[in-house]
């Protein structure tokens, strides 16, 4: 088998390829962290999850409504866990306020001899304290609607990332990519589910 087989065989199976990947990599994360969670190995396998999370992101973006739903949520699913884990404990609401705040500042300087509505003045948010003010204002509101998203953000990662839990995912989206691999379609078509119907 050439490197074009492997290239056209790879392309014909994208998510079973991702699904085993991830599934992979989760595991050895897991590995890593119950072995020793400060180690330089643990590091790059974190750093390594989140370049494939992001792969495995974007693959399943561009392949929306091609696969299979479980398919596609599972990929979803391990791609934001792999992504967030390193991630789980840095203030992102904070930086991003920051920049705000200094970019409306600096875009309320333009505002000079600015008109609303040709009949409102609005040169005062332009200088001096008001300028301050609502820059401040504006990095406010911005802090407090992202310091929410990223509290729910990093709630569903600590959840997905509690090591038993990551494990678990990681069985799970080796069993779905063996299965399609093998030809026996997804592991949801052998989960009964006419008892949670009835």
């Amino acid at each position: 088998m050439d490197s074009t087989d492997i290239t056209a065989w790879v392309g014909d199976h994208i998510p079973e390829v991702l699904l085993l990947i991830g599934g992979l990599l989760a595991l050895v994360i897991v590995v890593c962290y119950v072995k020793d969670k400060e180690s330089g190995k643990y590091k790059a396998m974190m750093a390594l999850g989140v370049i494939f999370g992001a792969i495995m992101a974007l693959e399943a973006v561009g392949f929306y409504g091609e696969w299979r739903t479980i398919t596609s949520a599972l990929v979803a699913i391990s791609a934001f866990a792999l992504i967030i884990r390193p991630f789980r404990d840095v203030h992102f609401a904070v930086i991003i306020a920051l920049l705000v705040m200094v970019l409306a500042y600096l875009g309320l300087g333009g505002l000079e001899g600015y008109m609303l509505m040709d009949s409102v003045d609005l040169s005062f948010l332009a200088e001096g304290w008001p300028r301050i003010i609502v820059a401040f204002l504006i990095g406010a509101i911005v802090y407090m609607i992202l310091n929410f998203a990223e509290a729910l953000v990093k709630l569903v990662g600590k959840v997905l990332n509690w090591w038993p839990l990551l494990m678990i995912l990681g069985i799970v989206c080796i069993a779905e990519a063996v299965c399609m691999l093998m030809g026996y379609g997804s592991i949801s078509d052998y989960i009964d589910t006419s008892s949670i119907a009835s």
